[in-house]
This record gives structure tokens, sequence and C-alpha cells, in this order.
């Protein structure tokens, strides 16, 4: 069950707690008033018609007219039934509960000629029933602006969890798109190095193909993945570039991340931080407890060239949309160059 189908049927039962809780309040609060008079169950059935009706008033409107006409729009149509209805049952219900006092309390002595007390009880009837279905039309309004906004927030979340898998989608190709450029220069020079390689990208995909179709993944298990494509670019490298991969992790077996959320960042940092006639360098440090994870990653800085477009700054567009999607309000992205633009950092912090 889905958070949304959970708060709705919460609120079902929160609802259908209060109705039973007020309906019980108007039927039994009367006894409270009674006390001494000698009424007896009959007498009291019969006077338990004005709950009764009250009943069908809130109901007929909360169900029927209210969603049927004013939630519609036709206001005027809903004034006019429920002004009919409520003089036709305050009427009924001024001359039935005259009869059920005649039955079983004649000694009130009830004058029936008063006018304009018989039109003073009616339009005191009258009034009740209206507050009622006022407030059965409130809460019909309330109901159909709460299942509006949860279908809104449901649609929403489906939407964000399509572009999230899009995305995620859409990291494979680019990632695969790098790794193969890499293994293609690699065999131009040493044919051992690429089929090395080779290997080392079927193990791979083997995490992308099998592991990594779930939302989240261990921690430990991305982690391992990261430095699998480390040592995976080591093997083109000269022992010249240092590169430095570090993990210090206090953290449970169950914590868990989005998947292939940091490998953007490291192809980044072996895109721009490598020259083949400067000393380079990449430095790479995870970090975790239970409640935060800081991946660091620093690398000198040898921009590319306006000629050269491979890549087109894809994969840190999508890090920058995941980030949002999968931890909204969680994370900080630090990056940069130095200021004497020669090394660049990008840190993300991710609260757990």
């Amino acid at each position: 069950m889905s958070k949304y189908n959970f708060e709705f049927s919460m609120n079902k039962h929160l609802a259908g707690a209060c109705h039973i809780t007020l309906w019980a309040f108007m039927f039994l609060s009367p006894l409270t008033f009674w006390r001494g008079t000698g009424i007896t169950l009959p007498h009291y059935i019969m006077l338990s018609m004005q709950p009764l009706l009250l009943m069908v008033v809130f109901y007929l409107n909360y169900f029927y007219l209210a969603p049927k006409y004013f939630v519609a729009g036709k206001h005027r149509y809903d004034l006019l039934i429920n002004v009919v209805l409520i003089i036709v049952l305050g009427t009924f219900l001024h001359y039935w509960m005259d009869w059920a006092n005649d039955l079983y309390m004649p000694y009130l002595n009830r004058n029936y000629n008063d006018v304009l007390g018989t039109i003073t009880y009616i339009l005191r009837d009258s009034l009740n029933l209206a507050v009622f279905a006022a407030g059965a039309t409130a809460l019909a309004l309330a109901r159909r602006w709460v299942t509006a906004d949860q279908k809104l927030k449901a649609t929403e979340a489906a939407r964000a969890q399509a572009e999230l898998t899009n995305l995620r989608n859409q990291i494979n190709p680019h990632f695969l798109l790098n790794t193969l450029n890499n293994i293609y220069a690699l065999t131009a020079f040493d044919a051992t190095k690429a089929q090395t390689a080779i290997q080392e990208l079927s193990k791979m995909l083997r995490h992308i193909l099998y592991d990594y179709q779930q939302p989240t993944v261990p921690l430990k298990d991305e982690v391992a993945f990261l430095e699998n494509y480390v040592n995976l670019m080591r093997i083109r490298l000269s022992t010249a570039v240092d590169i430095r991969f570090n993990t210090k992790m206090s953290v449970s077996n169950s914590i868990q991340i989005a998947p292939m959320l940091f490998i953007s960042l490291i192809e980044n940092a072996f895109k721009h931080g490598i020259s083949p006639t400067e000393p380079s360098f990449i430095h790479i440090d995870i970090t975790a407890d239970d409640h935060t994870l800081v991946c660091d990653i620093s690398n000198s800085n040898y921009p590319k060239t306006a000629q050269d477009r491979s890549g087109h700054g894809i994969g840190l567009q999508q890090v920058q949309r995941r980030l949002e999607l999968s931890y909204p309000n969680r994370y900080i992205w630090e990056k940069g160059e130095s200021d004497d633009k020669k090394v660049y950092q990008s840190q993300i912090t991710i609260t757990l």
C-alpha cells in the first residue's frame, strides 16, 4: 500500500469514527434531560424522530445533493431543494413531536391555537435542519478537496518515479559509452590490459543488470561498484597519476541509497582531471555513518576545450535531478574550481 493510499484509508476510518460519535451523542444526549419525567421506551423512540430527520437531511446533502448540485456549481438548485425539504420536514417534525407529547405527556396542556408559537417551533426545527444541511455541504466540499489533493499528490509521485526511472535508464548507456571509449583506446597499445578491462566491465555490467534495478541498493554494494570502476580506469593510466579511493563507513548493513548516484561525478573527474603531460590526481573519499553520507571528489583540473563535446555535461545534469527526486531537501552539493583553477572539487552530503 502506498503512502497516499495508507493516509486515505486512515482518514476514512477517522471520519467513520467521528460520524458514529456524533450520532450516538445526538440520539443519547436527550436522555440526560428526561431523568425523573417517567419517559418510556415507546415515547423515547417517537421523540428520536428529531435526530433521525437531522441524520436524513445531513446524509442526503453529504452523499447526494452537495456532490450533484453544489459541488457541480448548481447552487440555486441545491438551495431550492434544501429550502423545500427543510420547511416540509420542519413542519412535519413539529406536529410529530406534538402528537408524541399528547400520547405520553397529556398533562402539558399545550395551546394548539397559538399560531405564533407554532411558527416559532417550526422555524426552530427548520433552523436545526438547516444547520446540519450546511454542515453536510461543507464536509462534502472538504472531502472533495482532500480527495483531489490526494489524487494530485499520487499523480505527482508517479510522475516523479517515472522521471527517476527514466534518468536511471539514461545513466547506463551514458556510463557504458564512456567506459567502452576507454577500452577502445586501450586496445590500440595494450591488448592484455584491454582484455582485463573487458573482464572488469563484465563484472560491473552484472551488477547493473541484476542488482541495480531496485529503487535503492545497499550502500556497501554501491561503494564496491564505484571501487570496481576506479580500478577499471586505473588500467589505462600510468602509475604517475595519483589515484586514491578511500572509504570510512560506520554504518549498519541496512543502509540503502539510490544506485549509481555518484558514478557520473567519478567519470567527470577522470574526464577532466587527467593530463597526458602534466601532474594529475584524483582523490575520492566516501564517509558514512547511520545519519550522513558524504562523497568528496577532488581532482586536478584540465577542462576540455570547446571542440571536445564528449558527454555534453549530461551526467552532471542527471546527478542534480536525481538528487532532487531521491533526496529532496536532504542533500547539499558543493562544487567548483579552486582559486587558482588548478583543482576541481565536488562534495555531496546526504542526510540518510
